[in-house]
């Protein structure tokens, strides 16, 4: 069985970065657009980023402009209005596909291995995925489920 680790995905710059990087941390994945209605989610990922992080907890932020372009920005233009509008200093990368022919491959593997409510499609911004140390897809939540929801099932994945 596969795992996030075998993935690759580009940063802002077009640098390309393994997500074997990450290995032995608890990841949070996040399709993110700085458009979108739930847009102030990113204070709160913000806020469990730096709860966390010295725990071995990793937010990525992965822009779409998929649905309805809400991320219409170039990619260093997003990375700033993030940081300036949301303080975001975990990691955003390049903007992808998340559904569709052109999906990021780690998508189609998210995708695959947390399968959604109502079928495996990214239904919208902000739909996250819980990874745990081993590099596998522990839980999926819908866009409106509050980053500050996701705590206890991190703490479980600590402990």
């Amino acid at each position: 069985m596969s795992t996030v680790y075998e993935f690759s995905v580009q940063k802002p710059n077009d640098e390309e970065i393994s997500l074997d990087t990450y290995q032995g941390n608890i990841i949070l994945i996040v399709n993110t657009a700085t458009k979108c209605g739930l847009a102030p989610q990113f204070k709160e990922l913000e806020t469990l980023y730096q709860k966390y992080k010295d725990r071995g907890v990793e937010v990525l932020g992965f822009p779409s402009n998929q649905f309805m372009n809400q991320e219409p920005v170039d990619d260093k233009d997003m990375t700033e209005t993030c940081e300036l509008n949301f303080g975001v200093t975990f990691p955003l990368f390049k903007k992808i596909n998340v559904n569709g022919k052109e999906a990021h491959p780690l998508y189609n593997h998210l995708k695959q291995e947390g399968k959604g409510i109502l079928g495996s499609e990214i239904k919208w911004n902000f739909t996250k995925f819980l990874i745990d140390q081993n590099g596998k897809v522990v839980k999926r939540y819908s866009p409106q489920t509050s980053p500050s929801k996701i705590e206890k099932d991190i703490e479980k994945l600590i402990k």
